[in-house]
């Protein structure tokens, strides 16, 4: 026979808050044993208390609604696990973003930071596979992944060699309102044919720039971005246009951040003599 506990007593026992069993189920998360048709009461019953433990620990490791409710729901221990492995990972790559960030502070803490060596040069106009899209600033880090996927995958269903690093461009608007349409190519020689999908043919205009290359993780990338912003607003050189940014060591060659390289390319009015 079913023991069946009021709201207050379930909470007590489970340390949730009534306002959160309340929300669980009006999610689908928890849903009472029984709710009083007239009074609209919620009974639960002692059974649901190892569900309602779960969802606790789960909610202290800050897993959505959705992901719980699909490992509650989960038909066999298979899908149960791949989605506690999939919130596992999530969970280690922010720990890595936050560890990344404490350090990127504990080194601003102790002093000014070394100014990047600076080139003024020229960068040539270039035939590339690109994937243009509006990205918002907080999807940027899952968007950029798959764009660079995709264009491996279109160069290698094409037997096509990449003529140079994979580089992206930054319009000003990316940065000033978080959003922007967001070009992500890899140069290829001429005559070479897209894939389809998101993946297009086309030409990017030639640029003179100043360039810094970033060593390390990109969460400190804006000290790059200020010391060449920095040097570009001194000389008074600056000209419109996009940021290029491209990455000769990046997450598709190593696991270790520390070794990444990105290289920073400014705008700026002819610099190399004709």
């Amino acid at each position: 026979m079913a023991t069946l506990l009021t709201i207050g007593e379930f909470s007590r026992m489970t340390h949730l808050s009534i306002k959160a069993l309340r929300h669980y189920h009006d999610t689908d998360v928890l849903v009472p044993a029984a709710v009083d048709p007239f009074t609209g009461y919620r009974s639960y019953d002692t059974t649901q208390l190892p569900a309602a433990q779960v969802i606790r620990r789960l909610r202290d490791l800050g897993m959505p609604l959705d992901s719980i409710r699909t490992i509650l729901g989960a038909p066999d221990i298979e899908t149960r696990n791949r989605e506690l492995a999939e919130h596992l990972s999530r969970m280690e790559k922010q720990l890595e973003r936050t560890q990344a960030s404490v350090a990127s502070l504990r080194s601003l803490l102790t002093g000014p930071a070394v100014r990047p060596d600076i080139q003024l040069r020229s960068i040539p106009a270039a035939t590339v596979l690109a994937i243009e899209e509006v990205v918002t600033a907080d999807v940027l880090g899952e968007w950029g992944p798959g764009a660079f996927s995709e264009l491996e995958g279109a160069l290698s269903a094409g037997g096509i060699r990449a003529a140079g690093c994979f580089g992206a461009l930054f319009p000003g608007d990316f940065f000033e309102a978080e959003r922007a349409e967001i070009t992500l190519f890899v140069p290829v020689h001429g005559g070479a044919a897209p894939v389809g999908g998101r993946v297009r043919l086309t030409q990017i205009p030639a640029v003179d720039v100043a360039a810094a290359m970033h060593e390390g993780a990109l969460d400190s990338i804006d000290r790059t971005y200020a010391a060449l912003g920095t040097a570009v607003a001194e000389r008074a050189i600056g000209v419109d246009g996009p940021i290029r940014e491209y990455y000769p060591v990046s997450f598709t060659d190593t696991d270790d951040e520390t070794r990444y390289r990105t290289e920073v390319c400014w705008p700026v009015f002819r610099t190399v003599p004709a």
